[in-house]
């Protein structure tokens, strides 16, 4: 059987404390420290046109998923996944978006995006646009994040989508 002394014993408590908030406070990063979100664009829309397209660029610190989003501009947001198959275009609503640590995932044209159905309004150039982001860690935590996003046309007009 092992007996530490009594100042021993007290110093091996405190640091096994201090380990388990060090760990702890890692776990639980602000949002703003989980996911970097950058590039956040909305594409303008003309009159009477009740869907639109959002772009942004998501790297995360520790594996999430992006499990849902909303927007001041429409009561409905959904995920897509766009592909080229024998010059067929697939465009598929995704539940979630799997973001694996470290590595950026590009919101764009062709590929994953936003969509924005039932628009309240026309977007118009130079407007911002509010986004809540929603994700969970790999232990089912959820956390959500905010980011604006301003509306401007895109530099090349044939990635229309």
């Amino acid at each position: 059987m092992l007996f530490l002394s009594r100042p021993i014993a007290s110093s091996i408590f405190f640091a096994l404390c201090v380990t388990s908030l060090t760990v702890n406070a890692a776990a639980k990063l602000p949002p703003s420290e989980n996911v970097s979100i950058t590039d956040a664009r909305v594409r303008p829309t003309h009159p009477g046109q009740e869907v639109g397209a959002a772009y942004m660029t998501l790297t995360s610190k520790q594996d999430v998923k992006l499990t849902a989003v909303e927007s001041d501009v429409t009561k409905s947001v959904e995920i897509h996944s766009m592909t080229m198959n024998n010059g067929v275009m697939k465009m598929r609503m995704l539940d979630t978006l799997d973001l694996a640590a470290g590595k950026p995932y590009a919101l764009a044209p062709g590929g994953y995006h936003l969509m924005l159905f039932d628009l309240k309004k026309p977007l118009t150039e130079g407007e911002v646009v509010n986004f809540t982001l929603h994700f969970k860690n790999k232990n089912n935590a959820e956390f959500q994040q905010k980011v604006q996003a301003k509306v401007q046309a895109e530099a090349d007009s044939s990635s229309e989508h």
